[in-house]
């Protein structure tokens, strides 16, 4: 009897920590479908109810959101052509490198942004909020990609 109760124990928790970065994946799954409209009005909402937002900080992000969500979608239909174009090649050295400076470049050009719309105890509550989410979203990718390596 102890046993069994150990053993479910056991297989309970190892279900709970093997789902643990799935929750972002489903959250960009659902808005690929959703136009940037939709996306900038939905972000917006989020980031009100973290940040309490007023009136006039909303505008200013769902416009900042609008514009984003229309580049994601530009430089996702760009990569998707040129997937089809050059079947399935791995983009050069180089071409990783303008892809990394620029996708950098835009994240320093948003916190600037960012800085001047938001409050000071809005904007670092943001940049945890941001960092929270990229370090989740880094140790799925982590976890994803080691189980690949080792043909689980």
């Amino acid at each position: 009897m102890k046993k069994v109760l150990v053993t479910t124990v056991l297989l309970i928790g190892m279900m709970g920590y093997s789902q643990r970065g799935q929750h972002f994946d489903s959250e960009q799954r659902g808005m690929k479908d959703m136009s940037p409209e939709q996306i900038a009005i939905l972000k917006t909402k989020k980031m009100t109810l973290a940040l309490d937002l007023s009136t006039a900080q909303q505008k200013e992000i769902q416009t900042l959101n609008l514009e984003n969500a229309k580049e994601r979608e530009a430089l996702m239909l760009e990569r998707k052509v040129k997937k089809e174009q050059a079947e399935q090649s791995k983009p050069s050295t180089n071409e990783r490198f303008k892809f990394q400076n620029e996708r950098l470049d835009r994240m320093i050009a948003q916190k600037g942004k960012m800085k001047q719309i938001l409050s000071e105890e809005q904007f670092q509550k943001w940049e945890r909020i941001n960092h929270h989410r990229r370090s989740h979203k880094k140790e799925g990718n982590r976890e994803h990609n080691s189980g690949r390596r080792h043909g689980k």
